[in-house]
């Protein structure tokens, strides 16, 4: 008589009792080790950074808590067109456009890192008929040839545990590598709005520079009908007349070019401002402005403040977390392997309870030997992260630099601003006397020429001074961050989230 088995042998679970025993201590593995992170924690890199700035009042902030204006920085220069220039650049800059692009990118990878702390599932549905020879080999004596169906619908799930943190070392070098890419947006922005400002100010230097050889232009043209009128009158020689027009002539040409200059920079603001330079104008308005005064505080701000510092230092922060990574290759890794499916050869069966099968598993792999490679890269890491701290240190130098350029160009320019005012003047005077000796016959034209040229050269540059302390004011503001504040930072940055576990 054939045995069968009882209901109670039947419930009876096998496969799953003797795999539970196996399983078990590698879950509890997992979940013991879960906390062990292999690398050096982070900390910020020392760079130099002296107590205060080298160059003395005005230009020094009166008040510690004096900040400049938050995100809209320009405004401290009250000009409206420049806020409406400084408005589209943000809106519709490309290069701006490409950073926020970049930005999003980032964030896509520190998404892909948090990925590896989830299970891996998957599905492969299969359908397959053939036939089998009856002649096939291994097979005596010779059966009949049989023809069969095989369908199959499989699901698989695999899971690394993260024994020694390479997966969440990962998740922190994507996160700083991200929050690096946030501040590279910001630096990109504030590069951007810096240009705009400085060619603005070109512009309306221009404008004023303009003006000033225009009125010379209109000035010199009265001396030439003097002249004429004189030469007719048969006061003044053939020489006169030639001379006052050749300093015309040449007064013009000035004009004609300084209008060329102009248009490059106004071609400029369209690129900055995304829009073609050929439906772009800029009215002319002469530069009246005055640089206002900017707010320091100290060098450590700075840490704060710049983008491109905060970039640098999240750099550093990311390549700390390679170290972790590269690290975790010298321990074991632990994967968790499963598999359910149905699996028949009839279609009509293919849900049914004997058509189940079922897998689990476990296995723990432990590196040896591997010719150097882990030790290499490991090598090679802390190598990345050195040159990041020097890259770091480097970029903090190079902010102090031009935060010190800014502060001594202010100061200097301010100075050469008020004694070329009073050239000015002496020149204005100069020219009243030459034109009064002349009428009076006391000296030749060439001395009023001399005083014509003069006057136009010191109105010139003291017309270029006011707009080079302006362009300077904004290298400044520049060089301090803007207004910026690193706290933004702090809420960039990815988490891994259980609804992870069921998105693709």
């Amino acid at each position: 008589m054939r045995w069968r088995p009882t209901p109670t042998t039947r419930a009876r679970p096998s496969h799953p009792s003797l795999c539970a025993p196996v399983l078990l201590p590698a879950f509890l593995a997992a979940v013991l080790l879960a906390g062990c992170t292999v690398g050096p924690n982070y900390r910020r890199p020392a760079a130099v950074m002296p107590p205060e700035y080298k160059e003395p009042a005005p230009w020094r902030a009166a008040s510690p808590h004096d900040q400049l204006p938050r995100g809209q920085w320009w405004a401290i220069f009250a000009d409206p067109q420049l806020n409406d220039l400084e408005a589209g650049a943000l809106a519709a800059n490309q290069s701006i456009e490409a950073a926020r692009n970049q930005l999003e990118q980032a964030r896509a990878s520190a998404q892909v890192a948090t990925s590896g702390l989830f299970p891996q599932t998957g599905v492969a549905a299969s359908a397959q008929r053939q036939r089998l020879s009856g002649t096939r080999a291994f097979v005596t004596p010779p059966v009949t040839a049989v023809t069969a169906s095989t369908l199959q619908l499989p699901f698989t799930i695999n899971y690394e545990a993260d024994l020694f943190g390479g997966i969440r070392r990962g998740i922190e070098s994507a996160n700083a590598q991200y929050q690096s890419s946030a501040a590279g947006l910001e630096n990109v922005r504030l590069v951007i709005e810096a240009e705009v400002a400085a060619d603005y100010f070109s512009v309306r230097e221009l404008d004023a520079e303009i003006a000033v050889v225009d009125d010379a232009v209109a000035y010199e043209q009265r001396g030439l009908d003097l002249v004429e009128r004189r030469h007719n009158g048969g006061i003044a020689s053939g020489l006169d007349v030639a001379q006052q027009q050749t300093v015309l002539d040449s007064t013009r040409t000035q004009a004609a070019l300084l209008r060329q200059q102009r248009a490059q920079f106004e071609h400029a603001i369209a690129v900055l401002v995304g829009t073609a330079a050929s439906s772009f104008t800029l009215p002319v308005r002469p530069l009246q402005a005055e640089p206002p005064a900017i707010p320091l505080g100290v060098p450590s701000d700075l840490l704060e403040r710049r983008p491109d510092i905060a970039g640098a230092e999240r750099q550093v922060a990311a390549q700390n977390a390679q170290i972790g990574v590269a690290a975790s290759a010298r321990y074991p890794s632990l994967n968790l392997l499963g598999g359910a499916g149905w699996l028949t050869r009839d279609i009509s069966q293919v849900f049914n309870a004997p058509s189940l099968f079922w897998s689990l598993g476990a296995g723990l792999a432990q590196p040896l030997v591997n010719g150097g490679r882990t030790t290499a890269q490991v090598a090679g890491a802390r190598a990345a992260y050195s040159a990041a701290v020097a890259q770091y240190r480097e970029t903090v130098l190079t902010a102090i630099s031009q935060v010190e350029d800014g502060l001594s160009g202010l100061s200097v320019l301010a100075g050469a601003a008020g004694t070329q005012q009073q050239a000015v003047a002496d020149a204005q005077r100069a020219l009243t006397i030459a034109n009064d000796r002349y009428v009076g016959g006391l000296v030749t034209y060439i001395d009023v020429i001399n005083a014509q040229e003069t006057l136009l050269s010191n109105q010139r540059l003291a017309t270029q001074l006011l707009g080079q302390r302006l362009i300077t004011s904004v290298a400044l503001i520049k060089a301090l961050g803007g207004g910026w504040d690193a706290a933004s930072l702090q809420s960039v940055g990815v988490q891994p989230a259980l609804r992870q576990a069921l998105s693709q």
